[in-house]
Formats: C-alpha cells, structure tokens, sequence
C-alpha cells in the first residue's frame, strides 16, 4: 500500500534558497536611508568562529488546580531576552572601550591611547542601531536589528603560540525608558525579504 498523503521529508522546492549560510557581519549604526533606498552602518570588525544569535521568550505557566498539563490561556509571556554573541578577530580601542564599559583617559606616553574602567553606565556606552546580517543561498539578506545593545561579558584574551586570538563577547538587548515608552517588549526587528506572490493566471 501507498501513503502518498505523507510526505518522507519537509524539503520542497524552495529549500535550496531558504538556508542561512555563513557567519554574518555586525553593524552598529545600522539605518535605513528613505531617500537613497539602501542601509547603511559601521562594520564591528572581522570576525572567527562565527555569530550567534539568540531572542528567548520567557513564560510563565500558572499553575491551577486540577490542571496537570500546560495548557493554552494559562501561559503567558513575561519577558524575554534577545543576544548576539560574536568572537571578535580585530581588536582596537573603540572595541575594548564597548565591552569593558571604559573611558578614555590620560596617557603617560603620548604615543599611546589608554582605557580605563568607569563607574557609571552612561547613554553613550549602548550600541545604537546594533544589526546582524546574514545571508540565504539564494543572496537575499536577513537583517536582525537591536535598537539598544550593550556589552555584558566584558573582555576576555587568551593569547597561544603559533594561534591568533579571539575576543568573545555577548551583547545584550535592551529597552530605552523614556516617557510613554514601551517597557514590556525589547526593541529588536527581523527583517526578511518578501516572497514573490504568484498569482495563477485565470484560464
């Protein structure tokens, strides 16, 4: 007998092009421009041992006597957390500066920056407009975009003969308080290219 109604894969023709490929880059500043039709941002940097992205929900299950199983109307979303976490191949001093929380402050020697720690977490210490942008084997662009992102890991180097490093870092997104907004969502956007819809001609 013949099950032809099942399927013995979830592959369909439109597989091959919906498969994201490669690491990503990572912008800051990340904006669209209405008038000239095109993104444009600030590369992070080069990175080594790829991006991930992570946006988690956070539930809560209530619990109800008489009910043993989680069950729909009783569940509801309480907050979430959305992450990118990268390891960083080029380091410089604006790189350093974003994942410590540092300043600039004064060199001894002249023919040097110096970094130091500081006390407060300021306006200009969040990523505005932080992006990911990926690509699917077919060219088209997803682009994830974190209105708000800091650095919550901090800087970690290990330095080995004969091997370059890498520098691991995670950011975090996070909410702008500010009068009417909102503050029971993050403000993060998936951008994805629309499908072309196929009318079928009328015969």
């Amino acid at each position: 007998m013949a099950w032809e109604e099942f399927a013995v894969s979830g592959v369909t023709e439109s597989t091959p092009t919906n498969i994201l490929l490669g690491a990503g880059t990572l912008y800051r500043n990340f904006v669209f421009d209405a008038e000239a039709k095109k993104w444009n941002g600030a590369i992070l940097g080069a990175t080594s041992g790829g991006n991930k992205l992570s946006i988690v929900p956070e539930v809560l299950d209530i619990e109800a006597d008489g009910v043993l199983v989680k069950a729909k109307g009783l569940r509801h979303k309480i907050g979430e957390t959305a992450t990118i976490e990268t390891n960083m191949l080029e380091i410089t001093g604006e790189w350093i500066k974003s994942v410590i929380i540092g300043e600039t402050g004064v060199s001894a020697d002249e023919r040097f920056d110096v970094i130091e720690s500081k006390a407060l977490i300021e306006d200009g210490d969040y990523i505005e407009n932080f992006a990911f942008v990926g690509f699917k084997t077919n060219g088209d662009p997803i682009v994830v975009i974190f209105d708000y992102a800091i650095c919550t890991s901090g800087l970690e180097a290990e330095g080995k003969n004969k091997e370059n490093s890498v520098f691991p870092a995670t950011f975090e997104c996070v909410a702008d308080l500010v009068a009417g907004g909102n503050t029971n969502k993050l403000p993060y956007h998936i951008y994805t290219v629309k499908e072309t819809q196929q009318v079928p001609s009328e015969e």
